[in-house]
């Protein structure tokens, strides 16, 4: 595992998580050089006095506006690249995505439901969408759970890969219903459905951390569990694992991960697809080291996709989910292109 090879991919992995927080915070409608933004995250973080020299206002935007926005990014990023991994090995199936179970379609649906009607329940506020997302992600994991155990004892994964497809396909008409009635909503909906992480603060930052740890606490307990299950539910008895123990927990981890990352930025597709891909390439596919490198490069890849969100027609914002379609399909079909011609030729 801590081969001078994997030395250098973590090395490499971090330096460039760390160089797109700061380039995430650094470029926008006002440049913020890159020296001065780390002085600024680097001082705030351990309480240092910041220097005398940078205007009020430029700590304010790079503390209250940008950084929670970066630091948002970087988290859903990392939680889809997690969840992508986690889902590639368990279901054995390379072209499972954190939105395979439909688990994220249960959450867009929730998200779609709060803005359809226009609700904001008590003592939430602002915050009812992402809470009713949440919810209702949590609640199409524990049906498809269900509905999986009602037609076998054991959580094969043909039939959980099936049962995703169904509760995806049905939960997706839903929401395609609720789009087909609104009236001036429309806009709002199909907005958030394209994903974005514009103008969330630091409260959404502080309602993901609960989520992102406990999701990622379950998928690194288990990192050596998905080694053997993505070998075969028998390989893994043999080597003294519960498939259906682990299997559930593991399921967990990455549906906590991927339902809490769609409630507070929508539909953002392609990372946990690509990301897993393009790590197993460098790092191999031995998960103790492929989830936290999909962490890392998640997490930078989706600051840096925000940045480009954000810039390039600016002053106006594209989606950030159309970005990482137009980035992402590409790459995994080039991908997959080779991948294939090497296995046949």
């Amino acid at each position: 595992m801590f081969s001078v090879k994997n030395s250098i991919a973590y090395l490499v992995a971090i330096l460039f998580f760390l160089f797109s927080i700061v380039l995430g915070v650094s470029i926008g409608s006002v440049s913020i050089p890159l020296s001065t933004s780390a002085h600024v995250i680097w001082n705030s973080m351990w309480q240092f006095p910041i220097s005398n020299e940078v205007e009020d206002t430029t700590v304010a935007i790079v503390l209250n506006i940008r950084l929670p926005r970066v630091v948002l990014a970087a988290m859903v990023g990392s939680a889809l690249a997690m969840a992508g991994a986690a889902f590639q090995g368990l279901l054995q199936n390379p072209l499972a995505d954190p939105y395979t179970l439909g688990v994220s379609s249960g959450a867009s649906l929730g998200a779609v439901f709060v803005i359809f009607l226009g609700v904001s329940l008590p003592f939430l506020g602002s915050f009812t969408l992402p809470i009713v997302s949440i919810i209702a992600g949590f609640l199409t994991l524990l049906f498809i759970l269900t509905f999986v155990r009602f037609i076998e004892r054991t959580l094969s994964t043909e039939t959980i890969i099936l049962a995703g497809i169904i509760i995806s396909s049905f939960l997706g008409s839903l929401i395609s219903l609720l789009i087909a009635l609104t009236g001036e909503q429309l806009r709002q909906i199909l907005s958030w459905l394209m994903g974005s992480v514009a103008m969330r603060g630091w409260e959404y930052v502080f309602l993901f951390i609960p989520f992102f740890i406990l999701g990622l606490f379950l998928l690194f307990l288990n990192r050596r569990e998905l080694n053997a299950l993505a070998f075969g539910e028998e390989t893994a008895r043999t080597l003294g694992v519960d498939p259906n123990k682990r299997r559930l927990m593991i399921l967990s981890g990455a549906s906590l991960l991927t339902g809490a990352a769609v409630a507070v930025s929508g539909s953002i597709g392609f990372v946990g697809l690509v990301i897993p891909h393009l790590v197993r390439l460098v790092a191999g596919p031995d998960h103790r080291t492929l989830l936290p490198l999909s962490l890392f490069i998640g997490g930078g890849f989706l600051v840096l996709t925000d940045v480009v969100a954000r810039t390039i027609v600016a002053p106006t914002e594209l989606p950030i989910g159309v970005i990482t379609a137009i980035v992402g399909a590409p790459v995994f079909g080039v991908l997959l292109y080779r991948q294939r011609r090497k296995k046949f030729s």
